[in-house]
């Protein structure tokens, strides 16, 4: 029963609270179109403020468009004057120049010329004197050659008698050289007894010639690839004792002769080496070594 009298209590109070609440909404919506036309209005007038500045600024930059157009043509022309002025002046500037040099050039030329002139006509004098000179003097050097070729003819006759004197004799010692057989039983070539017979052995040419001396009391001496030692030398009997050192092998030859061809073979060869001992004195012994100019082996 309590619940059914709280329910109809609540009831009018409900009924009653409804038009306020319309009523409020409406007047909020009143107060919000009014506040939105405000709005509007200042939007409105805000706009067209803001035309109005943009027009005047797009005149604006058209104007200074205008004026900077005028400004930049204008600095393209006085650009343009100068640099047509500036080839004017360097089109003068290589004409000067180039007038300038062929006219150095020119004045170079002419001193060279001169100076070449000069030098031709000095040399010209130089040769003209000379001739003079040798004209006057032509005589007198021709009569001194003439002389001087006398002399020279004098003198190669005599040359070609000497000469001829040397052939001879040359010949005749030569000729009186002789060949004998040598301590190995090979018969020798012409052997020398003193330093002219061994001058003319030497320009036949058949062999060469070492000459030498040997002391018993001096170490061995080395020719041709052959060591040689005096061991004995005998004056009273003109004989002899050497020791032979070739391709490693020691040859004694004892009591050899003056003038005896002392014979050895080396490496083998066809014919042998010769040692003619021409003088001999106390200790000490002199001669030559002759070996073949063709180095041949035996077969």
């Amino acid at each position: 029963m309590e619940k059914n009298t709280f329910a109809s209590a609540e009831m009018p109070a409900s009924k009653n609270w409804k038009p306020y609440a319309v009523g409020g909404a409406l007047i909020a919506m009143l107060g919000a179109n009014a506040a939105l036309f405000v709005r509007g209005n200042n939007l409105d007038g805000q706009l067209e403020h803001l035309r109005a500045n943009t027009s005047a600024e797009i005149s604006d930059l058209r104007s200074a468009n205008g004026n900077q157009a005028e400004s930049t043509k204008k600095t393209v022309a006085e650009m343009t004057a100068q640099i047509e002025q500036a080839q004017t002046n360097a089109k003068n500037f290589a004409a000067a120049q180039a007038r300038f040099s062929a006219d150095r050039v020119a004045k170079s030329t002419t001193a060279m010329v001169n100076t070449l002139a000069e030098q031709h006509k000095a040399e010209s004098e130089k040769v003209t004197t000379a001739l003079g000179e040798f004209k006057q003097n032509s005589e007198s050097n021709f009569a001194q050659v003439n002389g001087k070729v006398g002399v020279v003819e004098t003198e190669v006759g005599n040359v070609k008698t000497e000469l001829g004197n040397t052939k001879t004799t040359l010949e005749t010692t030569i000729a009186d050289l002789k060949s004998v057989r040598g301590d190995l039983g090979v018969q020798s070539g012409l052997i020398a007894t003193n330093g002219k017979e061994l001058s003319a052995l030497r320009e036949l040419g058949d062999r060469n010639f070492y000459e030498f001396t040997l002391s018993k009391l001096q170490p061995a001496t080395t020719l041709a690839g052959v060591n040689l030692k005096l061991r004995k030398a005998d004056t009273k009997r003109n004989k002899f004792n050497l020791d032979l050192v070739s391709d490693d092998k020691r040859v004694e030859k004892k009591d050899k002769s003056l003038n005896e061809p002392v014979q050895f073979y080396v490496g083998g060869m066809r014919q042998p080496f010769e040692i003619v001992i021409n003088e001999i004195s106390k200790d000490t012994v002199t001669g030559y070594l002759a070996t073949p100019k063709v180095m041949a082996a035996r077969r």
